[in-house]
């Protein structure tokens, strides 16, 4: 057995050895934890993903997402105020009887078209330009389309309704197919009695966001707001 002094000893030698370890416990690093990722995908902490850009660029053009955003934009031309017919559709209340007759995305777009001397937003494919830009085709092979693309009707058409290009002017004027080819570029004093009553019939009944209303309208020097929105009062 061993003596009174040899297990004061080994006492003594365990105490010694926990003293030693304490320190090693206490200078020891925390556990390592993985920082909080922040969440970009949902809205728990308050935050919310930007907002999409209302003016983008699909590769032939810039485009408009809002009419109406676009019209408080860095990117929208002012009215055009020392052309007297500028002028004229400029008035808000222009804007306000348009809005009764159109939806309102088209409505705004046509209403800038004609108080702006070179702006334009194509009302089919929403491409912002100005007049007399050349301007890329929509798609790869226009030769498809019976409407010249470089003919002069093109640079007419932009000017009396914004419509961009061939294609933009077959998808305004799908409803009356028939009528495609006599209004091309041309306002009411060009087109023969056949082409307005192609244009006056209902159409094939497809939608098109006002798009053969607009067509309409914009062969008239007035868009023929007067017979629109006041159809019982004598003209």
């Amino acid at each position: 057995m061993p003596g009174p002094c040899n297990i004061k000893k080994k006492k003594k030698q365990l105490a010694k050895r926990e003293k030693a370890l304490v320190p090693l416990q206490k200078s020891s690093p925390p556990p390592v934890t993985e920082p909080d990722t922040p969440c970009f995908d949902c809205d728990d902490h308050g935050e919310s993903l930007p907002a999409t850009p209302n003016i983008y660029d699909p590769g032939t053009g810039p485009r408009v997402r809002s009419a109406r955003e676009f019209l408080s934009s860095f990117f929208a031309q002012p009215p055009s105020l020392n052309d007297p017919l500028c002028a004229e559709f400029a008035q808000e209340e222009i804007l306000q009887m348009l809005c009764t007759v159109l939806p309102e995305d088209t409505a705004v777009i046509l209403w800038y078209n004609k108080s702006r001397a070179k702006g334009r937003v194509c009302p089919s494919c929403r491409r912002l330009y100005n007049l007399g830009d050349v301007l890329p085709d929509l798609i790869q092979d226009s030769s498809e389309f019976t409407l010249e693309p470089r003919s002069p009707y093109l640079a007419r058409e932009q000017v009396i309704s914004g419509l961009c290009s061939p294609l933009c002017f077959i998808m305004a004027s799908f409803n009356h197919p028939g009528a495609i080819k006599t209004t091309w570029g041309r306002v009411a004093e060009e087109m023969d009695d056949v082409t307005w009553e192609l244009l006056n019939e209902p159409g094939v009944g497809i939608g098109d966001e006002g798009l053969g209303l607009l067509l309409k309208m914009t062969r008239l020097d007035d868009l023929g707001l007067a017979q629109l929105c006041l159809p019982d009062a004598v003209i």
